[in-house]
């Protein structure tokens, strides 16, 4: 007759509070038995309640969820081939089997503790041997029991302490279990969200690059906020910047879905209005919502570095800082609405003046929309993050310092971490910095400066890291 399996509880049966009552599951085949619920009790100091298999049929029927600890005699005959079988094929869902396997040898002796391991994973067990088999009892601790006894030494308070500890071992070992798995699915996780963040793909520009990128979600490397950059064969460099609505992991996947579809459409020719539209449908089918929407602005920087296009869909407008004048805001009354709010919308591109020396910095609203002061209800507003970054350039910042410290300053006037998430990317071009590097392509030096072996070092030099500590 095959063993009937009894269905495991999601809560452990080890999580009994210490000091509670005990439901003890013996299974042995001694019909007069050795243990007795008082002399537990007595000893314990608290209520045990016993429950005696004398196989493992039996044992199958008893095992229910308020059992907390399975005292088993290894000395029980071995189950039958058909009732280990249909165990191991109707096993409920419980905690993964990871437990070694018996030394060779000793299988066969270690068969009832194994079929009981398998259809009790949650359980704590103790096992009971012969006094002269010590080597037995030590290897079926390391198959996945709890403690051993000998039947030779067993009385009430030997007993009751035994069980008390194999519960709480037992606590203990699902406790870090569990940990593990945590920690292992938080590293996947990090890797596949490191994995998704952007790499800048500005071989051959002259312009230089710097960005950071905070999360506002706990212990997140990716929000809801996406950035790239990339320079197309013709030589322009197409910047944006977006943010979806909310701060959730769907938004977060939806940020790089739109991410990656702009870099595909952008590496295919489309700009402009054309672009955003495009992007647009990409929204529309990914959103879980349809009350789902998303900011973007977009920068198309000309070859020679001097002009650009913008186009501005429900986005802040950026940050443009030339050589000896203050930042200012670009003009953005021509700006689109956000994506995924209106089907039919459009977004004009608008030209614009950048000169021969300039920084543009482009930003998420999670910079702006911080506290002015623990506790207080004004935010920093784009008025007040010019005059910050104002502040900043006449200090001689620029660059990755410049943005670290910006970060930093909005960080400290809201109190503590932004609850939003913030990504900031800065281009800038400095034509004695372009000089710099023409002459320094143009002197002869040794042949293995110039060799293809480090052309590619060179060229990722160019790319800073993507976002701060």
């Amino acid at each position: 007759m095959p063993v009937p399996v009894p269905q495991q509880r999601g809560v452990p049966a080890a999580e009994t509070p210490h000091g509670a009552d005990l439901t003890v599951l013996v299974i042995e085949d001694d019909p007069a038995g050795s243990i007795t619920g008082p002399e537990l009790s007595a000893a314990a100091g608290t209520r045990v309640r016993i429950r005696t298999a004398r196989n493992l049929t039996e044992a199958g029927r008893l095992l229910t969820d308020d059992v907390d600890c399975i005292l088993l005699d290894l000395a029980l005959p071995v189950p039958t081939t058909n009732a280990t079988a249909t165990t191991a094929t109707t096993t409920a869902p419980a905690a993964p089997d990871h437990r070694p396997e018996p030394a060779p040898g000793r299988a066969d002796e270690l068969a009832v503790l194994t079929h009981v391991l398998r259809i009790a994973p949650l359980h704590a067990v103790l096992v009971l041997t012969a006094q002269d088999d010590t080597e037995l009892a030590a290897e079926a601790v390391r198959v996945g029991a709890q403690d051993y006894l000998f039947r030779g030494e067993l009385d009430a308070r030997v007993l009751s302490r035994a069980i008390r500890y194999a519960v709480e071992r037992k606590r203990a070992d699902l406790a870090q279990h569990q940990l593990t798995e945590s920690g292992l699915r938080a590293q996947e996780n990090a890797r596949l969200e490191r994995g998704l963040l952007p790499t800048p793909l500005l071989d051959g520009s002259d312009l230089s690059f710097a960005a950071r990128y905070r999360p506002g979600r706990s212990r997140a490397l990716l929000g809801g906020d996406f950035y790239d950059t990339v320079r197309t064969p013709d030589g322009t460099v197409h910047a944006m910047i977006g943010d979806v609505c909310g701060h959730g992991p769907d938004e977060a996947a939806l940020g790089v879905e739109l991410r990656i579809a702009w870099r595909a459409l952008t590496l295919a020719g489309l700009c402009g209005d054309q672009l955003l539209s495009t992007l647009q449908q990409v929204l529309e089918h990914e959103r879980q919502s349809e009350e789902i929407f998303a900011t973007l602005c977009t920068v198309d920087i000309a070859p020679d570095g001097r002009r650009a296009g913008l186009c501005l869909a429900g986005h802040p407008a950026p940050l443009l800082a030339r050589h000896g004048r203050p930042a200012r805001l670009l003009p953005y009354e021509d700006g689109g609405p956000a994506l995924g709010l209106l089907p039919r919308a459009r977004w004009p591109r608008r030209q614009v003046e950048l000169g021969a020396e300039w920084s543009l910095m482009m930003y998420t609203d999670g910079l702006i929309e911080g506290r002015v002061g623990a506790g207080s209800s004004q935010r920093l507003g784009q008025d007040g993050m010019v005059a910050m970054v104002n502040s900043r350039l006449e200090q001689g910042l620029a660059g990755e310092e410049l943005l670290e410290a910006a970060v930093a300053e909005v960080r400290e006037l809201n109190g503590g971490e932004l609850t939003d998430d913030v990504a900031v990317l800065l281009l800038g071009r400095d034509p004695e910095r372009i000089r710099r590097r023409g002459r320094s392509a143009s002197r002869p030096g040794p042949v293995s400066t110039a060799s293809p072996a480090t052309a590619p070092a060179a060229a990722s030099a160019q790319r800073p890291p993507l976002y701060g500590p």
